[in-house]
């Protein structure tokens, strides 16, 4: 007996077991196609969660940025140079999105 990833949950069951224990997807009636189309789901919702962050990136980019321009601060003042670190980290973390939804599509 082996364990092996659950297509629908991707928790260890049994190769021998008729459906998941975790989520009662239907492993020894599945056909190719529910294999197919489970993984392409799961392929989805990933893209999605990334697009979804790349979002939540690009707010925080455009919120320290234009606190940094409109927050009527200094270069020397500490929201200055939060509102900066604020505004990189956005951009950083929306460019790393980007970058790995390139992979997520090559890997198609």
């Amino acid at each position: 007996m082996a364990l092996i990833d659950c297509p629908s949950c991707g928790k260890k069951i049994s190769d021998k077991a008729q459906s998941c224990q975790h989520c009662d997807f239907a492993i020894g009636q599945a056909s190719v196609e529910d294999f197919a189309r489970k993984n392409a789901l799961k392929k989805y919702l990933q893209r999605q969660s990334i697009q979804n962050q790349s979002m939540l990136a690009m707010l925080l980019f455009v919120g320290g940025f234009g606190f940094m321009y409109w927050g009527d601060v200094t270069q020397e003042d500490i929201q200055f140079k939060l509102a900066f670190a604020v505004a990189a980290s956005g951009f950083i973390w929306y460019i790393v999105n980007r970058v790995r939804l390139v992979f997520i599509k090559k890997s198609d």
